[in-house]
């Protein structure tokens, strides 16, 4: 695994020790108070637990290994060498900058070079890395940089669209504007007839 193909794996190693809940619970407080209300009141009392736990679900990505997500490959496959394709995977992340949701679809496509992995396997791989404080762009290029290495197929294409609240219900306020990443990896990126026939089959124009 490198850092450029993965992505962050070396801050993860080096990041600082994890507070203890108490911590967190005490900075949710802080955080409350902040904002201008009372964490001692009725309604606000077990919020600052509710927000850890919520914590745990939203980034639970930090505490898997993506490379062991895909886990096993099969080679049974009877000489199969056409596109693999899973799209419209539902996906849920947070923009590192401001840590508001990030909501939108994944699209995973790869040439098989006789191995295939479960199809189940890569919805939980945009799982893995989208739990986690991420920027689209970064995320687009973790996925299929893990698909290519763990799997090593003649392609792999990913293409994410998504919203960020970032900009939906802060700062600038623009709702309905979704972004849209790709990373065309293999014979995806020299071979303009797979790319086009991988955009057709996910719907899409590529433009």
């Amino acid at each position: 695994m490198t850092k450029d193909n993965i992505g962050n794996e070396e801050k993860l190693t080096s990041k600082p020790p994890k507070p203890k809940r108490e911590e967190a619970e005490e900075a949710v407080k802080t955080l409350i108070r902040w904002a201008g209300d009372n964490p001692t009141r009725e309604g606000l009392i077990d919020t600052p637990a509710r927000v850890v736990r919520a914590y745990e679900e939203f980034f639970a990505g930090y505490n898997e290994d993506p490379i062991n997500i895909l886990g096993a490959t099969y080679e049974d496959i009877s000489d199969y060498d056409n596109m693999v394709i899973l799209k419209d995977i539902r996906l849920e992340s947070h923009c590192e900058h401001h840590i508001v949701p990030i909501i939108g679809s994944a699209h995973i496509g790869y040439l098989p070079n006789k191995r295939v992995v479960g199809i189940s396997k890569l919805a939980r791989l945009v799982e893995v890395f989208a739990k986690r404080m991420q920027i689209q762009e970064a995320l687009t290029a973790q996925i299929a940089d893990t698909i290519d290495e763990v799997i090593k197929p003649k392609g792999v294409a990913v293409v994410i669209e998504a919203a960020h609240q970032c900009m939906t219900t802060r700062g600038i306020k623009k709702p309905g504007v979704s972004m849209v990443t790709s990373r065309m990896l293999g014979s995806f990126s020299d071979d303009p007839s797979a790319r086009q026939e991988f955009f057709n089959m996910i719907g899409k124009s590529n433009a």
